[in-house]
Order: C-alpha cells, then structure tokens, then sequence
C-alpha cells in the first residue's frame, strides 16, 4: 500500500526535524547447518553462507537511505550461537572460526557481527566450555566480532560455575585488548534471563528456533515522542498515554515499511 500524502509529510516531519531515523538493520542467519567435525570444512560453509545472505546488506540499507531519506545508523549480522555450530572444536579452533566470521563481516561491510555466543543457563558441553575460554583472544584477534554469554533464568536458576568462569573471561579479555582500551570488554555481553532470539548487538544472535535467514528493524523516535508530548501540552495522563501510543504506531509502521523495502531488495 503507498504512503498517503500526509503520510509523507509527516515522516518528513519525524526525520527532518524530530530525529526519527533506522537505528539498525541486523540480517538474522542461521549457521546450523555449517556444522561439522573438520574445522576447515564448517569454515568454509560459514564463510559462504554468511556472504551468501549478507553480501549485498549494507548495499540494499544505502539504496533504501537514498531513496527515502531516512538515515539506517547500523548495518550487522546476527549468526545462530556459535558454541552450537561449533560443538565439537577447542578453544584454539574456535578462534580460527571468529576470524574467519570477522573476514566475511568485514567483506559484507557491516559494523558488527554477534553470535559469538554460549546459553550456559543449565550446564555446559564440551563445546560451551571451549567456546568460552577461547573468547578473549576470539575478540582480540578480530574487530567485528561480539560475543555474549547466558549464565541464568528464572526457570533453569543461575549456573555459578559460568558465573565464576565469567568473571575471569572477562578480566582476561580487557587485558588482552588493552591496547585498544580494552574493547573487548565493551563487545562482550554476560546475560542472564535472555531472549530466545536476540538481534541487539553487543548480545545479538540468531534465535535457533528463527528460520533461515530474518532481517529485524530496529527504530529510534525518542524526540518524536518528545515533539508529541509537548505539543499535547497539560492534559490527563490517560490522554497522555494515548498520544504517546499513537507516534509510537506511527514510528512502528515507517521502520516496518522501510524495512520491507530493504527485505524485498534481498528477494
């Protein structure tokens, strides 16, 4: 369905003035598939498949800049959790997977990519355990790569173990990046209680539930709805409520729309 023209006017409005852009666009892969006990082998697959999706993201994001005007501030690929793709490497050979996932990422040009990745809530496997230890070094050999962790849930508990583990993952990757001001630590995410699908990076990664591949918009309207209520003036709280639902299924709908658009690009 086409914009209508007040339509038009006002996202006009929310983006010249307002300061309504695309905060992100982040490209959803499955890397399930890659999975296997040569690691030259499960390298090669994840670096097809990840420019096989992501190739031509940050092109059909500039095309859609272009067209309607609106800024997309962040271009990123989100990747199933690798500890599961990787189950069956060593610490060593998980690194040599971050990099090659660095080198697709720096190729599709996109700023991040997440899913360096373990759900650790109930107990570890081989693998988890492996993924983990290798993340200092994973992020300090590579400049795109993000990496979180899962130690608890309300449902499962905490696992104390990963907790513990953690907190010496962490000092050791400030230290091994410390000549970068220890930028590791800032892309390395410890949750717990996180989503099945996650695509907000530092923590993003591709929910193994998700399909194939998935595009996830994520927008930014705060002066939007800054504008709203100021201009609503003093009223009733309710009726404050109200004004603020109301911009924000407007900036709701325009993210969706615009995202559409970069989705049917890739078709």
């Amino acid at each position: 369905m086409p914009f209508e023209f007040d339509e038009i006017l006002e996202t006009i409005k929310m983006t010249e003035i307002e300061h309504f852009d695309i905060r992100t666009v982040t490209l959803g892969i499955s890397l399930r598939d890659c999975a296997d006990r040569n690691l030259e082998v499960t390298k090669q697959k994840i670096y097809d498949k990840v420019l096989k999706y992501g190739r031509n993201h940050v092109k059909f994001a500039k095309e859609v800049e272009a067209k309607y005007g609106i800024s997309i501030a962040n271009k990123r690929i989100a990747i199933t959790p690798l500890s599961i793709v990787g189950d069956a490497f060593k610490a060593d050979e998980f690194v040599e997977l971050a990099k090659i996932l660095d080198k697709a990422a720096e190729e599709a040009g996109v700023d991040y990519l997440a899913g360096y990745s373990a759900l650790v809530q109930k107990g570890f496997t081989n693998g988890d355990r492996e993924m983990i230890k290798s993340i200092p070094e994973a992020l300090a050999q590579t400049k795109r790569i993000c990496s979180s962790v899962n130690v608890g849930t309300t449902k499962a508990g905490i696992n104390m173990d990963a907790v513990n583990l953690m907190s010496n993952i962490i000092k050791e990757t400030a230290l091994k990046t410390k000549e970068r001001d220890s930028v590791g630590c800032a892309k390395l995410v410890v949750f717990c209680n996180v989503p099945e699908d996650n695509p907000f990076v530092a923590g993003a990664f591709h929910g193994i539930s998700e399909p194939e591949v998935v595009l996830n918009v994520g927008i930014s309207g705060p002066g939007v709805v800054l504008e709203a209520i100021r201009a609503a003036g003093k009223i009733e709280l309710q009726q404050l409520a109200e004004v603020i639902k109301r911009q924000k299924f407007k900036i709701t709908r325009a993210g969706k729309r615009l995202g559409g658009k970069v989705r049917k690009n890739k078709d």
